[in-house]
């Protein structure tokens, strides 16, 4: 029978997707500006283009996977010594899960009796949740961002791909950059809500970070033209 994906799970499927398509933005508008300042084929930025698709695919991929298996690493690590201290400080451990629920406005009786009842049931899964907000029965899946960044980078290195390549050469540039921008809005808006912070410093983060990187690389490109 197939687990339920939790919140948290979908919270670190969407991270890493919008991650995905904003480094498929970034990088392979960097490619295919840099090679546009260097070269008036089409079919060559293009083709530089889609090699530099694959290989951000599978990077971004592994990245992701090597990068939440050593979250998921550290909180097995977590959930152990929660394991042991359960065995040798019982006592304390509740104690501190008292003086927790006492924080959150619950009065001394009440907490103790929550406490008792839940640390009954699996003294670890409790503790585990309430100290370091791990779920044991739910570890962040490292499958789960890696398919995710794979299967978005390309999404978002579609735009200035195809800009860059439809275009006449007169306003391929011109027609890239506003691809770049607008799908770097939309992610810095897509990345602030799911992080639930400032979405206008998260797009202004984006879209200057991606003018930088096309800037440099067109300009580097250009210098061997």
């Amino acid at each position: 029978m197939l687990q339920k994906i939790t919140l948290a799970e979908k919270i670190n499927i969407l991270r890493a997707g919008v991650m995905g398509a904003n480094d498929g933005i970034i990088s392979i508008s960097g490619i295919v500006l840099g090679v546009a300042g260097a070269s008036v084929n089409n079919f060559g930025i293009f083709i530089a283009g889609i090699a530099g698709m694959f290989a951000g695919m599978f990077a971004m991929a592994a990245g992701e996977y090597v990068s939440v298996n050593t979250q998921k690493d550290t909180e097995k690590a977590a959930t152990d010594v929660q394991a042991k201290n359960i065995k040798t400080h019982f006592n304390d451990e509740k104690n501190d899960l008292v003086a927790y629920y006492q924080k959150q406005g619950i009065s001394e009786d009440v907490a103790v009796d929550i406490a008792d009842e839940l640390m009954r049931k699996d003294a670890v899964l409790v503790t585990v949740k309430e100290k370091y907000g791990i779920d044991p029965d739910h570890y962040t899946n490292p499958w789960h961002a890696a398919v995710a960044s794979m299967l978005l980078f390309p999404v978002g290195a579609a735009l200035p791909l195809l800009a860059i390549t439809l275009f006449s050469k007169q306003i391929r540039i011109s027609m890239t950059i506003m691809a770049v921008i607008f799908s770097l809005i939309l992610t810095g808006y897509v990345s602030a809500t799911l992080g639930n912070s400032s979405r206008k410093l998260a797009i202004m983060r984006n879209v200057i970070s991606g003018l930088l990187t096309m800037a440099m690389t067109y300009f580097i490109g250009h210098l061997f033209a």
